[in-house]
């Protein structure tokens, strides 16, 4: 779950990181009623949606007057932003967050995400920070230092004066920037974030350390045991289809291909997507139905997929281990009755009830492509999509 840039930094806040004042706003009104409240003579105006790249993407501004905060809150809310991180239609920006100015004297890069392979939390650290960490990460990787946490000791003073050693910073906030460290460190593990990022930190003038912007994501799976995390959700920052999937239990994500796919297992449905794409075709989302799908199940995976316009064929696979073969034709055929499918459909069954579930489709009636195996059903579905369903 991913959360807007104010919230992160009032999560930071109660942590103890140090951050500028700011004020979240929905209208123009209160983001000059906010910067008035705010103090000074300059403000920083920022488009809070989920993705970075703002402010190439024209969604933050310094404003030097209350004319320049109202001007650019009524241009920055309601656009859309398009980003390298968005897709192409981009986000509508609906929040602004009106935040006081800092004199930079220096930018850094701090990040904190779970390292599946090290199975560890890796701290990551730049004397490169800004705007431009991607490309310093794609062509000067080596400026990006690492540091691999053990979880039984936590972040050690020693990983810490390693990492601060590295980037090179003023002696002055030596100290300063380690208990930074160790502060986040502590709300990655404590909220079971997935994802930490301070980019830029940043050194003032006056040298001192102030985290200038924040992007925090967590583990959806561990939020049972954060409702005051949860709570923070924007679903208008989200898929649609993927905020109705997951009422249902189903794990979706909307991709740009036109071959819905519907499997059991995320691994399979992984493979799936895989096979699709080595013969050519280019899969329309990730959809796990998981181990105990109903025909209800079932037919509500079809509508989500459905609602994608783009959508030329459905490739059904499924390997019945828990999940029997027999209940998902049973799925896949009320469905295709109920939304009165007319693209291709094929479908491949393996493992319990097979069989059975293959005589279902069979005596359907339908239009059901039968496939033997993966490389069979992804061939299928690929020419089918090809001719436009």
């Amino acid at each position: 779950m991913k959360i807007h840039e104010y919230q992160a930094k009032n999560l930071l806040r109660e942590f103890g990181v140090s951050i500028l004042g700011g004020t979240p706003c929905f209208s123009v009104d209160e983001a000059v009623a906010a910067a008035i409240k705010l103090g000074g003579s300059t403000w920083v105006v920022k488009a809070q949606i989920h993705a970075g790249g703002r402010g190439k993407g024209g969604g933050i501004k310094v404003a030097k007057s209350l004319n320049e905060v109202k001007q650019y809150a009524a241009e920055i809310l309601g656009m859309t932003l398009v980003t390298h991180q968005t897709d192409e239609r981009g986000q509508i920006v609906r929040r602004l967050f009106i935040e006081q100015c800092a004199d930079i004297q220096k930018e850094f890069y701090i990040g904190m995400l779970v390292d599946r392979s090290s199975q560890r939390v890796c701290l990551m650290a730049s004397s490169e920070g800004g705007m431009n960490i991607e490309e310093v990460a794609a062509s000067t990787p080596e400026k990006i230092y690492k540091v691999f946490i053990d979880p039984m000791e936590g972040l050690t003073g020693q990983d810490a004066d390693d990492i601060v050693r590295k980037i090179d910073i003023s002696q002055s906030t030596t100290s300063e920037i380690q208990i930074l460290l160790q502060r986040l460190y502590k709300l990655f593990d404590s909220t079971d974030a997935l994802l930490i990022e301070i980019n830029p930190l940043i050194l003032t003038t006056d040298n001192h350390i102030l985290a200038l912007d924040a992007k925090i994501n967590f583990d959806d799976n561990a939020l049972f045991r954060h409702s005051d995390i949860a709570a923070l959700r924007d679903l208008d920052e989200e898929d649609p289809a993927e905020i109705e999937a997951s009422k249902y239990d189903l794990s979706y994500v909307s991709l740009d291909g036109n071959i819905g796919c519907l499997v059991n297992g995320a691994g399979l449905a992984m493979a799936t997507m895989d096979i699709i794409k080595l013969y050519g075709g280019n899969p329309a989302n990730f959809l796990d139905v998981g181990g105990g799908a109903t025909s209800e199940k079932v037919t509500e995976a079809f509508k989500l997929m459905l609602c994608n316009t783009r959508l030329r064929a459905i490739l059904v696979n499924i390997f019945g281990g828990i999940m029997k073969c027999d209940v998902i034709a049973e799925g896949v055929v009320a469905a295709a009755q109920e939304l009165k499918l007319t693209i291709p459909l094929v479908v491949r069954l393996e493992g319990t009830n097979a069989d059975l579930g293959k005589k279902i489709l069979a005596e359907s009636g339908l239009q059901i492509i039968s496939a033997c195996n993966m490389g069979d059903a992804a061939q299928y579905v690929v020419v089918a999509a090809a001719r436009g369903g």
